[in-house]
């Protein structure tokens, strides 16, 4: 008798029914929301906390660089006081640092011998910040000097964007790549995550059953293969039943922040946003959106869905086996720590390779080997997708995930059969090969 569907529902209900699992259900969303708006604050606050700078200048430069301030630095120029002095005056009025332009016959001398000094090392980003105010500046100076035409230099200057298309006539751009890549993304990081998540959850389910011994009941009556898989299929469809559930509440929390509470989540913006907005406001960059939903709209978007279905489906089957063999070959969590790293390599391997071989080059031998290996394609297929695949080659690797899933569940069934009812030592790789021979 197939007692496969029996399983699957208990296993299920069993894991559904779990206050753990129904408290973490509800409160992971509430945790997410207030991780953001604490993000959000702390970001506010940082950009909000004033910074002055104080500024020795020498040279004379000063007060044309650094004649606009922002909302979160100030800029004062000291006069009429000597470096030493103001290293001590900035230092007990606690300003976040100070900045020293020397004397120099050349703008061209300054380029090594300008100084920031701080109580504690700079934000990068205002270091960066100074130095493109001041090569901005020294740099029309310079022009000036050499007796150049600044205004005539910047009318000369070229912008080059590279139209992008295939030799069938198909426009894309930079931006469609990035967007391309970031599905890929999106797609192999939900699909590792889910596999950490609930790979574990699989494996620790089979420990406890075997550690509180009533898997030898259950044994007794049931194939050891079905209730392996009963258990992956119950767990998965948890899983996806929890995910759900979390897509829901946030989306429900965020209109219910918005509406109720007045909380707009695009006002806690970090600089870089506010920047990107700014930018958008422009026609070059109001152009470049338009081409991206161009972009969007032209996006295999019933092929991306139906491939990223299959290799999520495929590739969490494939591990969970593996977890689960795991789980019947220890008895407790302590031990499953010497198995997990042949599992762990693939999948970091497969987000390696995808995130840096697939950016470069998406159709490129490395790019396609890794596509066709099981444990690397539902990440690395999923991440060249986009780029556009034959479907041949995306048929032929999900035929090869799926007939892999198949030889694990006979390989991890193998181990389970026997480990599942093995107690009181820790296995070695040696004798888990032995149960294959069984």
């Amino acid at each position: 008798m197939n007692h496969l569907p029996l399983i699957t529902k208990r296993e299920y209900l069993n894991k559904v029914k779990n206050k753990s699992f129904i408290i973490m259900t509800f409160v992971s969303p509430l945790i997410m929301i207030g991780l953001g708006l604490l993000i959000g604050f702390l970001t506010n606050i940082n950009k909000n906390k004033e910074r002055i700078i104080d500024i020795v200048d020498e040279s004379g430069f000063a007060k044309v660089i650094f004649a606009d301030t922002t909302s979160s630095t100030k800029y004062r120029i000291l006069n009429n006081i000597d470096l030493t002095q103001a290293r001590v005056d900035v230092e007990e009025q606690e300003h976040y640092g100070l900045l020293y332009i020397p004397k120099v016959d050349s703008v061209s001398q300054l380029e090594k011998k300008v100084k920031f000094y701080s109580k504690d090392t700079p934000s990068l980003t205002l270091i960066a910040e100074l130095e493109a105010k001041i090569e901005k500046q020294l740099t029309d100076i310079n022009y000036k000097n050499k007796g150049l035409n600044i205004e005539k230099i910047k009318e000369a200057r070229i912008r080059i964007d590279i139209n992008q298309e295939s030799y069938a006539g198909e426009k894309t751009s930079k931006l469609s790549g990035g967007l391309k890549l970031g599905f890929g993304m999106v797609s192999g990081y939900l699909l590792f995550m889910f596999i950490i998540i609930y790979g574990n959850m699989i494996m620790r389910s089979i420990i406890e059953e075997k550690t509180s011994r009533i898997i030898e009941v259950i044994i007794s009556s049931v194939k050891p293969m079905q209730l392996m898989l009963g258990k992956i299929f119950g767990t998965s469809l948890a899983g996806i039943t929890q995910f759900v559930i979390w897509v829901l509440l946030l989306t429900i929390l965020s209109v219910v922040l918005s509406s109720v509470f007045g909380v707009n989540m695009s006002e806690m913006q970090s600089p870089q946003q506010e920047m990107v907005q700014e930018a958008m406001k422009s026609g070059d960059m109001q152009e470049k959106i338009s081409l991206l939903l161009n972009e969007i709209y032209n996006l295999p978007l019933a092929n991306l869905i139906i491939m990223f279905l299959l290799f999520f489906i495929g590739g969490f089957l494939l591990y969970s086996s593996l977890y689960a063999a795991i789980g019947a070959a220890v008895d407790n969590e302590t031990d499953t720590q010497q198995f997990m790293m042949p599992i762990m390599v693939p999948l970091i391997l497969a987000v390696y390779v995808g995130g840096f071989t697939v950016l470069e080059d998406p159709h490129g031998t490395v790019a396609q080997v890794f596509s066709f290996i099981p444990f690397t394609s539902p990440v690395v297929m999923l991440m060249r997708i986009p780029f556009g695949v034959p479907m041949w080659q995306q048929i032929l690797s999900v035929i090869l995930l799926f007939a892999t899933f198949i030889g694990t569940v006979w390989f991890a069934a193998k181990i389970y059969r026997v480990g599942i009812l093995m107690y009181g030592k820790k296995p070695s790789y040696k004798e888990i090969y032995k149960w294959l021979k069984y």
